[in-house]
């Protein structure tokens, strides 16, 4: 994670405010894996590879830079839904929110390099349900269950990115508010079609 002002936790140490959405969570998961946090982090945004792993996700689709389309579930049931990645610090950081009319979670993810040169991972996530399930995740084992199959995903990712070795590709874009952050601004444009500006 990058370095942090130890009063408030919400700017980095460029002094860039940070969205940290998940003071409040159901799920707090960590794993450590034996990679850089670099090589976890450029593998971890290469969300189309996640089926590959994972128990549960069926399959990924880049509708725009910062918004994916997911679909997930067992065996012949399927849920799919849309999410938006509204923070993401190369090496350190990913937040991100459901897109669903009534949003369902909201999520964040992060890379903190340890003393062993490996990577430790954790994922957060706040659940909010809607109807009958709304009732059950008050229930402790609801989300203990939650936590299980986070949990589980994780090991899976850290399996898949050791068994690799290095990362198989890598989005190294940063993105504040879900919006893609440009290194360089965009020069001035005319507002005439193909008039010089200056």
């Amino acid at each position: 994670m990058m370095a942090q002002d130890e009063d408030d936790g919400r700017t980095g140490g460029d002094g860039v405010a940070r969205r940290r959405p998940l003071s409040e969570r159901h799920v707090d998961e960590t794993v450590e894996v034996a990679v850089p946090a670099r090589t976890a982090y450029n593998q971890w945004t290469q969300f189309k590879t996640f089926p590959r792993f994972s128990a549960v996700v069926r399959g990924v689709e880049q509708v725009r830079p910062t918004v994916t389309a997911w679909t997930i579930g067992y065996g012949p049931v399927r849920h799919r839904f849309a999410v938006e990645i509204v923070e993401q610090d190369p090496d350190a950081y990913l937040a991100w929110r459901g897109l669903e009319q009534h949003p369902t979670h909201e999520g964040e993810v992060e890379f903190r390099p340890t003393e062993s040169g490996g990577t430790a991972v954790t994922v957060r996530m706040l659940l909010r349900p809607r109807g009958a399930l709304k009732v059950l995740t008050r229930s402790s084992r609801v989300t203990a269950l939650a936590a299980r199959l986070v949990r589980a995903e994780l090991l899976s990712f850290k399996d898949f990115i050791e068994g690799l070795g290095q990362e198989g590709g890598a989005w190294r874009g940063t993105i504040r508010n879900g919006r893609v952050q440009h290194d360089t601004p965009e020069p001035p444009r005319s507002r005439v079609a193909q008039w010089p500006v200056g």
